[in-house]
């Protein structure tokens, strides 16, 4: 995944105050986005619709970007930790907790990847 781009969109616009200018090229980059964080594509068009719907899009995308990375990367950590005591019980929760709530594909494959990775683990 390469969020970059929309990171540095979201920067301009809500941090420097640039005005989102939907060209047809911010506009591939929201749709894009939004598939990859796990909105759809047809509320990701409906947003598309006016300014204010796609600074809303935007503001979604790059929120669950950033507490997806930041709930992944805590919980991956947490899971080694358990796994290096050899508590795999307390590893595989992490990853169940995550999946519990994630909604950005990318993430949840890799939760459910290390879920899978503990099968086979006491």
């Amino acid at each position: 995944m390469d969020w970059g781009p929309i990171r540095a969109l979201a920067r301009r616009v809500f941090t420097d105050g640039e005005r989102l200018a939907l060209t047809r090229k911010e506009k591939a980059l929201l749709k894009r986005t939004a598939a990859q964080v796990g909105i759809s594509a047809s509320e990701a068009e409906s947003a598309l619709a006016t300014e204010e719907g796609a600074l809303g899009l935007l503001r979604e995308e790059s929120r669950r970007i950033r507490e997806s990375t930041r709930r992944l990367m805590d919980a991956l950590h947490r899971m080694y930790q358990h796994k290096d005591k050899g508590d795999f019980v307390s590893a595989r929760q992490e990853m169940r907790d995550v999946l519990e709530v994630e909604v950005v594909p990318h993430y949840r494959a890799t939760a459910q990847g290390q879920l899978d990775a503990m099968a086979d683990e006491p």
